[in-house]
This record gives C-alpha cells, structure tokens and sequence, in this order.
C-alpha cells in the first residue's frame, strides 16, 4: 500500500530533497505530475536553426576574423597575404607526402578539332586521380591553360562530365547542362578558343564517388545505367556527404583540404605539358566550381587569372537561412574565426580575379553578395591593383549563361594573353 504522501513529503524534506523535487512532483500518490515550461513569446525565425539561430549569431559576433582586422588604408602586401595563406593551410589540415604525378595516358579520342585525352595522375601516395586533358589541334607554340573545376548542383555520379561535350552524353548530362551550363559545356567551349583544359574528378564526385556494398549489383559502367538508376545511385551519394565530411575529420583532415590539394597538383600537372606556356594558367569553375576556383586562386600562385561563378559572399548574413542551401564541402572549420570568403580569395591579388553574381541566385543572399564584392574591391585596391578585380551582376538565377561565359572567355583571352586564331 502506498505511503501516504504527508509521509513521503517529511522523508524527502528529511534528506534535502523536496526543494530540488518540486512540490508538482508530488501531486499525486500514484503518478508524478510533471511542472510546466516556462512561459515563452513564440515567434517566427525564419532561420535554418530556428530558435537557436539568435545564439549561434551571438558565438560569430564574437568569433570576429583575425587575421583581417584590416582597414580600407592598410597595406595588403605580398608578407602579409604569404602569412595568411599560411594560416589557411594549417586549417586546411591536409598536406600529405609529395609523390611523381606519374602520369599515364590511358585514352586518346580525335574529336575533330582537338584532342581528348584520358589521363591518370598520382596526386598522393593513395589517390591516382583521372583527368580529361582537351587539347586544340594544330598548336605552332605553347598555349595558355584552364583548370575547369566542375561544380556539385546535387550530382555525385559525374563529375568532369560536366564540363565537357561528348557529342552524344549521358541523359543525366543533357538536362545537367542545360540548367547549370545553358547548354554549353565550358572545357569543350574553351579547347575550340584554342586553350589546353584539363577538368578532374573531385573527391566524392564522377570515378571517386562512393559506392556501397548494396549498391554493386549495378556495376560500375556509369553508361549502362538508366535515368532511374542515376537517380537513385545519387541519393545514396548524397546521404554520404556527412560522413564523408566526419570521417575526414575522424581522419586528422577535411573535405575542402582534399580537394584543394589534388586541384593544386592537377596545376602542377599542367606544368609539364609540353603544350602548355606554365606563365599563363588560369581556372574557373560555378558553384562548388566556383568555390574551389576561389581556393585555388588563393592558394596557388602559379594562377594568373580566376574566374569564380556563383558562389561569393559574406559568409555572416548566410547564417540566418542560407546554410541550408549548401553542401558539406563548402564549410571549413576554423576559417571563419581568421578570414571571411572574400578575403580568403583576395589573396589571389595582384593577379587577376573575375567574379560573376547571378542576382537572382537563391544559395546566397544578395547582401552577402553584394558586400563581399565591395569587400574584395576594398583588399585589391589595398593591394595596390584595384584594375586586377572586377566583380559583376547578372539577372540570372543560379547557373552559367552563355552570356556570361563569352564575357568570362573575353576577359580571360585579355588576361592571359590568348590571341585567338
């Protein structure tokens, strides 16, 4: 039989429980009665992280950049981005031992007016990566070279395929070119411009995707496999983003660290080709393309000219709803706590830097793009060369038009000093 709850009431005050209980505890003898919440005014946050959105934006505030604490007059000079180039590898976290790039031509294909190649080249001890090479017919001298840096829009299971024109491609490809590229590939657009290009697989991405124990049934011959297939292959793709991104850090690396070392030693690569002028090296890319295209600028100084597409912006005025919209490989822990993305890429200066804005891109905030093209004008101008930057706006949703890649291709002819023939 139940103790009466006077009783029960005398013990726990005996101990020193009863405050720590709550009277509401002990409303009945046979259940507990658990004490309301407090009362809470519940608002509408329009944030990604709902109602922990005003904390989070609380911890930036107080997580200011410090490495750039740089005014509109300071000097932006070459010690200085040396140092925070410095500080960007170490959050990076990824610099593995150097090995021959030992490159293999495995396929070559006369698409007419140029060559394409399928090459095979060793970035580090355990990655031998596969890269297409386009290369113009007919060179009399050294040309200029892009690195063409393809971008995520959601698929895994290509990856240099989307910049490049097979004459017949997949169906997957067809629709993907069309919405992210207006229907052009740009490495194929580029090699009739008279450039080398060479467009690689970024890690998760096309040869380098994942590929689970359930899922090799379908085999590994992307060409057999059907819209549905594609499909259904690339949301098993996508559900491993997360893990891939812990496991790296599990690992001592990151995800951005990864990439943006095989892209460095894919510029290496280019050095040795005997078609290439190693003095006139550019890269591009839109979305993820873009963004790897912005580190690799920065990070690597044998880029004389960058153009980055669709994806520029503070990063303070994504936090509220524009997180979401972005995928794992995009975030680097530990860099926004030395230096926000448009300073991260002004460390491309003096060399030149392009920057294209769709106005109506929903993946960023137009104040964020707007500000961080205010921003990067600020660092160029700091740097002594304020005519190597031009940022620019375009009425567009979030792709390439082929409007903007003529613009693009002209300033890079301009830049790198291409003549066409």
């Amino acid at each position: 039989m139940p103790a009466p709850q006077n009783d029960r009431r005398e013990f726990l005050a005996s101990v020193g429980l009863l405050p720590l209980l709550g009277s509401a505890l002990l409303a009945s003898s046979d259940e507990a009665v658990l004490a309301p919440d407090p009362v809470r005014e519940l608002k509408l946050s329009t944030a990604d992280l709902g109602t922990n959105f005003t904390a989070v934006d609380q911890i930036a505030e107080m997580c200011q950049p410090s490495v750039f604490p740089l005014k509109k007059d300071a000097a932006f000079d070459a010690g200085f981005r040396d140092e925070a180039r410095a500080r960007v590898r170490e959050v990076l976290s990824y610099e593995p031992p150097r090995v021959t790039l030992n490159p293999e031509v495995v396929e070559r294909v006369d698409c007419g007016d140029f060559w394409r190649e399928r090459v095979l080249i060793s970035t580090t001890p355990w990655f031998r990566i596969p890269a297409f090479v386009l290369i113009p017919k007919d060179l009399k001298k050294t040309a200029p070279a892009i690195v063409d840096l393809h971008s995520h829009g959601g698929m895994f299971l290509f990856g240099k395929e989307k910049v490049v024109d097979f004459g017949t491609n997949h169906p997957a490809m067809v629709k993907y070119h069309q919405q992210n590229y207006d229907g052009r590939p740009t490495s194929t657009a580029l090699v009739r411009r008279g450039y080398v290009v060479i467009t690689i697989d970024a890690f998760m991405f096309g040869e380098r995707r994942v590929q689970l124990d359930e899922e090799l049934k379908y085999g590994w011959d992307r060409s057999k496999y059907s819209l549905d297939d594609v499909q259904h292959l690339n949301q098993k793709c996508r559900a491993k983003e997360s893990t891939i991104a812990k496991s790296l850090v599990l690992a001592g690396a990151t995800w951005p660290g990864v990439v943006n070392f095989d892209d460095r030693r894919v510029v290496e690569y280019l050095t040795t080709r005997p078609e290439v002028d190693p003095q006139r090296i550019g890269c591009i890319g839109i979305s993820m393309g873009g963004y790897r295209s912005a580190y690799l600028a920065a990070m690597d100084e044998r880029i004389k000219a960058a153009c980055v597409v669709g994806f520029m912006s503070a990063m303070r005025p994504m936090l509220k709803s524009h997180v979401d919209t972005h995928s794992w490989i995009h975030f680097l822990p530990g860099l926004h706590r030395l230096m926000d993305l448009p300073e991260l890429v002004s460390l491309t200066a003096p060399r030149a830097l392009f920057v294209q804005q769709c106005s109506q891109d929903r993946l960023f905030p137009l104040s964020g793009m707007q500000s961080s093209v205010q921003r990067i004008t600020e660092l160029y101008r700091a740097a002594g060369c304020p005519a190597q930057f031009i940022g620019r706006f375009y009425d567009e949703p979030h792709r390439w038009s082929i409007a903007m890649q003529d613009e693009a291709f002209q300033w890079l002819d301009e830049k790198l000093g291409h003549q066409r023939s």
